[in-house]
């Protein structure tokens, strides 16, 4: 695990409630591909239903991080391309499961027209920075 260090809110820059403002850390830098709502056979997971898309993408997340070395607590940004605002609160319990209150990394989500296929709801990726 890499150490990080998260500054909730730097001076003059107001404090956000589901992230931090500012992660750094030094080590191997990550990137993750935006994930979607897929099984491991490819096939899509919970259609029309945000919890379990946010579920998958989650699941998803933490192979992918795992594959590189990586764990949740590597995590320095998180972006949430969502086709509805709505989904966020389905987004942020999923995440929940993976990510200790204390430990958010920075975020931004960003509510967009469309994804790949229209049967997906939300597509998330990573970079993580990870000790060497």
């Amino acid at each position: 695990m890499s150490e990080l260090t998260r500054i909730p809110a730097p001076d003059g820059v107001a404090a956000a409630a589901q992230y931090s403002q500012v992660v750094m850390g030094t080590g191997r830098f990550v990137a993750i591909a935006g994930q979607l709502a897929l099984d491991e056979q490819g096939e899509p997971v919970g259609e029309s239903d945000p919890a379990a898309q946010a579920r998958q993408v989650f699941e998803n997340l933490r192979r992918c991080l795992a594959a590189a070395g990586a764990t949740f607590d590597d995590v320095v940004k998180l972006t949430y391309f969502v086709t509805d605002m709505a989904h966020m609160p389905a987004i942020r319990a999923a995440r929940a499961e993976h990510i200790s209150d204390d430990r958010l990394p920075a975020a931004s989500a960003v509510q967009v027209a469309g994804l790949v296929r229209p049967e997906f709801l939300l597509e998330v990726e990573a970079f993580a920075v990870v000790a060497e």
